[in-house]
């Protein structure tokens, strides 16, 4: 008998690395299923995997289960987190509040209103919604917290509120187009000049 064993037959070594491209088709069937119509709910591994054309236990040798996934493939769908450069606090403002419900895959535009009543219905859901968007949010309270140090902005600054402020603005305008006379592009700065008449220091 030969002492050469077989490639096929070979015992695989520890730490394989996983394979992307598998990643990548379970998350887009994530977001396939979603943009299609599928409730968070109703959204079941099998579907996914079906539509992946993967197994179950491909799946769950990734995640360990449909929330986290869904936060994966959230996450993907909300895109790079924007970086500001720390040089002047009204730009980093700016560029903080451009990304606010802006996306670029055009799922998105399907799939974030549906969630509103899922994340308002279920605790579980707010949970992963608020998992999802609070490294957004701790950067621009880091932005206001730096210009309150710098003496930029107001000492007394409520800096909660003045999220809320350079938030609701973005989301309302993008998620359900309130005002058409509104334009988007010159919005964010816009906003931000708005809201630091009010909270620059005097």
């Amino acid at each position: 008998m030969s002492d050469m064993t077989s490639t096929a037959d070979a015992p695989r070594s520890p730490g394989r690395p996983r394979s992307t491209r598998a990643d990548e088709a379970i998350i887009e069937a994530t977001l396939d299923l979603l943009a299609e119509g599928s409730t968070i709910e109703a959204l079941s591994i099998e579907a996914i995997a079906a539509r992946a054309g993967v197994g179950k236990a491909t799946i769950y040798r990734r995640w360990s289960g449909k929330d986290t996934l869904l936060m994966d493939a959230l996450r993907r769908l909300k895109g790079i987190l924007p970086q500001p450069a720390g040089h002047s606090v009204r730009d980093d403002l700016i560029l903080l509040v451009g990304a606010i419900g802006r996306n670029v895959d055009p799922r998105a535009e399907k799939i974030m209103p549906c969630l509103v009543p899922e994340v308002n219905r279920s605790p579980d859901h707010y949970r992963l919604y608020q998992n999802i968007i609070a490294p957004r949010r701790q950067l621009m309270r880091e932005v206001l917290a730096r210009g309150v140090a710098e003496g930029v902005l107001r000492p007394d600054l409520d800096v909660e509120v003045t999220m809320a402020l350079l938030t609701g603005p973005m989301l309302i305008q993008r998620v359900l187009q309130w005002n058409p006379e509104l334009n988007e592009h010159t919005l964010p700065e816009q906003v931000v000049d708005t809201v630091l008449a009010g909270i620059q220091a005097r």
